[in-house]
């Protein structure tokens, strides 16, 4: 079988009365059916071009799937970038040896949590914002904060969100680090977040505008969370400007964090070492434009990561499984992406109702992690098989490293 043959007949196409079709890789992973809705809904938007891609990680989301990619023209929906905006992965490979690490690994988790404020509490103080903002991290606003200003200044109720004092901060829900092994025994850090309180604001100020605009406008909308901004439309300048910042501000945060748990990791690990031996930084939820099929677009990545022709990128399981640094084949059919994890099976309601800590305990057994009730919505049985995910793909990656990780924070 040639190369095309086989990335053509790797995906399943489902067809959507009134709207464009839907390409899956899914093959051997389950989909909700209200998935499938959600996709299909988003198919008949008359501003989709061509097809919508759905990765084998997809699952239902607010308005869009998550694991999707959509791509429009002069047109983008804010509530298929969602509200962490550019959210995703940075992983960085060191000189040090699964045997340079202690045998006891909790001294290294307690360091790597004190060192990155994370999760969230109800009352005013926020465990996950800095209390006194470090040097480090002032240093780093001050690339941001020109353009940050120039928001405000056309949306002023932007200066009053978490912004300054949740750069290099990690977040809550599925965001994590990790301290990883590779195939090879080689010690990885990795870690997950995005743009932050202030992400959060942008993506819900504009999803709000976009609704209020289709109803003046009347829209025929088959979900209002498909709200979407014209090109030349009075919101769509600035909410490109305002994504793109969140998408910087988000990478930075990535940096900023990996700087501190290194920093962290020093001071437990006896051995010198260099980090960012082989690095890899990148979003799975962001917009940006693109050239597809000879057409300028606007591609949505909701849970999705780009996987150009050799463009490296990162694809993590749950908290007691794989994860996986792979490089893009470039598939045209999914407009060169593939998944960005390993997609949830359940909402986190579910995943608290069926299963027991010891449940949770025998999944991340032999990693260094909070094994506490409020992780359980995280446990690695709410999540799709990894290892079937990633067979759904081979035609959009492959697996440069397998990474298993033997301490994992999450937020």
């Amino acid at each position: 079988m040639n190369n095309k043959q086989e990335q053509q007949e790797n995906h399943l196409q489902e067809e959507v009365p009134g709207g464009v079709p839907i390409k899956m890789w899914t093959r051997g992973v389950p989909v909700e059916d209200a998935a499938r809705r959600q996709l299909a809904n988003a198919a008949r938007l008359p501003i989709v071009f061509k097809h919508i891609a759905a990765m084998p990680d997809v699952h239902l989301g607010i308005g869009a799937t998550v694991g999707s990619v959509i791509p429009t023209l002069r047109a983008i929906i804010p509530a298929a970038v969602g509200v962490d905006i550019g959210c995703g992965m940075m992983a960085a490979k060191t000189t040090l040896r699964a045997e340079d690490l202690p045998d006891n690994l909790a001294p290294l988790r307690s360091a790597i949590e004190r060192a990155v404020p994370h999760g969230r509490a109800p009352g005013a103080r926020d465990p996950g914002a800095w209390g006194k903002v470090p040097g480090s991290v002032d240093t780093a606003w001050a690339q941001l904060e020109p353009e940050f200003s120039e928001l405000c200044r056309d949306y002023p109720k932007l200066a009053k969100t978490n912004h300054r004092n949740h750069l290099g901060t990690l977040g809550s829900g599925n965001h994590f680090i990790e301290v990883c092994l590779d195939e090879d025994g080689a010690v990885w850090f990795m870690l997950h977040s995005g743009s932050r309180g202030v992400g959060n604001a942008i993506g819900t100020m504009f999803i709000e505008l976009a609704k209020q605009d289709a109803l003046r406008h009347n829209a025929n909308l088959p979900d209002r969370d498909l709200a979407y901004f014209e090109e030349g439309a009075r919101y769509f300048g600035d909410y490109v400007r305002a994504v793109g910042w969140a998408q910087k501000f988000a990478a930075l945060n990535r940096e900023l964090m990996m700087r501190r748990v290194i920093e962290a990791a020093k001071t437990v690990i006896r051995k010198n070492f260099q980090s960012h031996i082989e690095a890899v930084n990148c979003h799975h939820n962001y917009v940006q434009k693109e050239r597809h099929f000879g057409e300028e677009v606007y591609v949505t990545r909701k849970g999705a990561v780009s996987a150009k022709a050799g463009q490296l990128g990162i694809i993590p399981g749950s908290m007691g499984a794989r994860s996986y640094i792979v490089r893009g084949k470039g598939n045209p059919e999914s407009f060169e992406s593939c998944s960005h994890g390993a997609g949830r099976v359940m909402s986190r309601g579910d995943a608290k109702r069926q299963f027991t800590l010891a449940d949770h305990r025998a999944a991340t057994e032999g990693v260094e992690c909070r094994k506490d009730k409020d992780v359980l919505d995280e446990t690695p049985a709410a999540y799709k098989d990894i290892d079937a995910v990633m067979a759904a793909q081979q035609d959009l990656v492959e697996v440069l490293h397998t990474l298993k990780q033997v301490v994992c924070v999450k937020g």
